[in-house]
């Protein structure tokens, strides 16, 4: 059972279609990119525009893939879910899944790296984050 830290769900719209009338797959991972903003203001409680704008915290991807099991077409709702599963000193590994009501549409494995905006090398979580990444993940590192 995967231990799911944040849930939301998202309608397909118009925009996310190609002319089949599916989700263009790029626009999953513009999904992707919005679901883990989201988890990080409101589901951990740290601003996402803060992190990297003021505070100059960046947060790329350093590895993702994606595994497409079903199509979703405008009008589904998809239920979208993180999960934790491997966090680090500077390193947060993430499985991320969309399910439609027929199931799943979409498996992620994501891996971010905390940078400093400046210099764009690794770097520690800042405290806050650190914090509310190991209270939802369950233990310190």
């Amino acid at each position: 059972m995967t231990a799911w830290v944040f849930e939301r769900t998202e309608l397909v719209r118009f925009g996310h279609c190609d002319p089949a009338g599916i989700v263009f797959y790029p626009r999953y991972f513009e999904m992707l990119n919005a679901v883990v903003e989201d988890w990080f203001t409101q589901g951990l409680g740290v601003d996402y525009a803060q992190l990297l704008g003021p505070r100059r915290v960046g947060m790329p991807s350093v590895r993702l893939s994606a595994d497409f099991k079903r199509i979703s077409r405008m009008g589904d709702r998809l239920t979208q879910r993180v999960a934790i599963n491997k966090l680090g000193r500077s390193s947060l590994g993430l499985t991320i899944h969309f399910d439609g009501a027929d199931g799943c549409r979409v498996v992620f494995e994501q891996v971010l790296v905390c940078t400093c905006l400046e210099t764009h090398k690794a770097q520690p979580f800042p405290q806050d984050l650190r914090e509310a990444l190991e209270q939802v993940y369950g233990h310190k590192q």
